[in-house]
């Protein structure tokens, strides 16, 4: 069992039950019990043993011997489980009053072993604690679960089978051989000064730098697949911000119609561009001089989207492009978003051919360009198509690979001197190998596996 888990050592021994299936009705629900021992509560529950990984049909009775149902049960002895203990699986007929009838029955039978309802993620910390998951695949589990998208999915499947925990691992193990002949050198003085041109060793660090940054940049990739892109449509009323926002959906999600101010509050909806999860929200229309409290309170919540969005679309209507009040309010609006606002040119099937507007110009009515401004939101998050190579990461996977590659800089810098200090350069290797450790849980600590898997759902 990893060393993280020693504070809460009591608590990791106590056997644990939950129902893994999610709630609501079902052709088939499970209940999962792990621990140590689980023998006393399989003779409790049914008065005989189980063959090892074998379903056994069974009845599953009430304590007065009533038949609560008939299902299979599986027994997986440790360490050939997912906890890494004992595991016992009830598969029963999947109504949530059955599984609550389960529930209580097994911490009935188990009460003399201390069974106990599993907490938020608990199985799946224990499989990382037994060593049967690292940190990185153990993420993953939550991540394949949480996928909104076919990539995502794709990508986070690949994180549990290893491949991002793999690829650190190797940049971990190539860190740790360069730091070994480092500091087998400073106890060999005259050696020191030949030591960096015989080991090649600025060159076995240059190279090391280009994986990490390999990794980074999948990692980035993972991560935008993982957490999607916050996008909101701002603009001034009837310039079509609800309509792009159907168009981008494919359905009527919002109320469209020409009397300004009809979008009182915002609308969100998920769509995915090439996989991407784009979390699109149209926003109440921005103007001065709202009579409406409503309608006040609506365009203070879109700037409060604004402030929190990953891009604004700025959507200008073409129709009326030139009328010197439209214009005003316009320049208004600038003045207040982001320098970095892509500003989207709408109605363009209605508009007068002129002047061609620097930036993205459709028709939310026909389609019209529509695609244009998929492409150009992904190339602005920095997505690029390489789905099969990507895996699935979290921001503090990218924090630590950023860590990690401003320590191998710092060795850089003290490899390149003359006179290169090689203790300094071996105590910035180590802080790199601590950085990448920390990816996969070989180093962490208490607080940050109770917030990891505090985010799980019960039952897994």
């Amino acid at each position: 069992m990893r060393a993280a888990a020693a504070g809460s050592l009591a608590r990791l021994l106590d056997p644990i039950v939950a129902i893994t299936t999610a709630p609501g009705r079902g052709a088939v629900g499970i209940v999962r019990a792990s621990g140590r021992d689980l023998a006393p509560l399989i003779s409790a529950l049914f008065g005989r043993t189980l063959a090892p990984r074998t379903a056994t049909l069974l009845p599953f009775t009430a304590a007065d011997g009533s038949v609560l149902d008939r299902g299979l049960a599986i027994h997986f002895p440790a360490p050939h489980s997912y906890t890494g203990e004992d595991v016992l699986e009830l598969q029963a007929h999947g109504g949530p009053v059955l599984l609550q009838l389960l529930l209580a029955r097994c911490l009935e039978a188990g009460a003399g072993i201390g069974l106990r309802l599993a907490a938020p993620g608990e199985f799946t910390e224990r499989a990382f604690l037994n060593d049967k998951l690292d940190l990185a695949q153990a993420e993953a589990v939550a991540d394949l679960i949480d996928a909104s998208t076919e990539a995502a999915a794709r990508s986070a499947a690949r994180s549990l089978a290893g491949a991002f925990s793999g690829e650190v691992g190797t940049l971990a193990q190539r860190i740790v051989e360069l730091r070994t002949l480092v500091e087998a050198t400073l106890d060999f003085p005259e050696e020191e000064i030949d030591f960096l041109e015989k080991a090649r060793a600025r060159e076995r660090l240059a190279a090391i730098v280009a994986a990490l940054d390999a990794s980074l940049a999948r990692a980035r990739q993972g991560a935008l697949l993982r957490d999607g892109l916050q996008v909101v449509i701002a603009g001034q009323p009837n310039v079509g911000k609800s309509s792009l926002l159907n168009a981008l959906a494919g359905a009527e999600l919002a109320i469209v119609t020409p009397i300004p101010g009809t979008t009182r509050d915002r609308i969100a909806q998920t769509i995915q561009i090439e996989g991407v999860p784009v979390h699109v929200v149209d926003t109440a229309g921005l103007r001065d001089g709202a009579h409406d409290e409503v309608e006040r309170i609506g365009i203070g919540r879109s700037w409060q989207a604004i402030e929190a969005a990953d891009a604004v679309l700025f959507v200008h209507d073409l129709a009326r492009r030139g009328e010197p009040a439209y214009e005003e309010a316009d320049a208004a609006i600038a003045a207040r978003l982001p320098a970095d606002v892509l500003h989207v040119f709408n109605k363009a099937d209605t508009a007068a051919h002129g002047p061609r507007p620097a930036g993205v110009v459709l028709s939310a009515r026909t389609g019209a360009g529509l695609e244009t401004l998929r492409r150009e939101l992904l190339r602005r998050a920095g997505w690029q198509a390489q789905p099969e190579g990507v895996f699935i990461a979290r921001t503090r996977h990218l924090d630590a690979l950023r860590r990690a590659r401003a320590h191998l800089d710092e060795a850089q810098a003290h490899a390149a001197l003359r006179d290169a200090a090689l203790d300094l350069l071996a105590e910035e290797l180590r802080l790199a190998h601590h950085a990448l450790a920390e990816i996969t849980g070989e180093f962490s600590n208490e607080d940050l596996l109770g917030e990891i898997f505090g985010r799980f759902c019960i039952g897994k």
